[in-house]
């Protein structure tokens, strides 16, 4: 199986998804994210849902505060 069928999110929404995953592996909550990152856990809310970019400065921040590659953070440029 293809993993379009089996993990069905847009290229928009990646970012958003993945976000939550790591955030939910490290066993934090957005407040506690919010902290270690220095990010309004209001825009940590947003970035999850898709209703804010992430932008290179912020996947650095959570990159470092998540232990992942920022890049896994930004929406691919094709």
């Amino acid at each position: 199986m293809p993993w379009r069928e089996a993990f069905p999110y847009t290229d928009e929404e990646l970012p958003g998804v993945f976000l939550s995953g790591a955030r939910y592996r490290e066993g934090l909550t957005q407040v506690q994210l919010s902290k270690r990152s220095g990010i309004p856990r209001r825009h940590i809310s947003e970035m999850e849902n898709n209703k804010r970019p992430i932008g290179k400065q912020n996947a650095r921040k959570l990159a470092k505060a998540l232990n992942v590659d920022p890049r896994r953070f930004l929406r691919a440029r094709i």
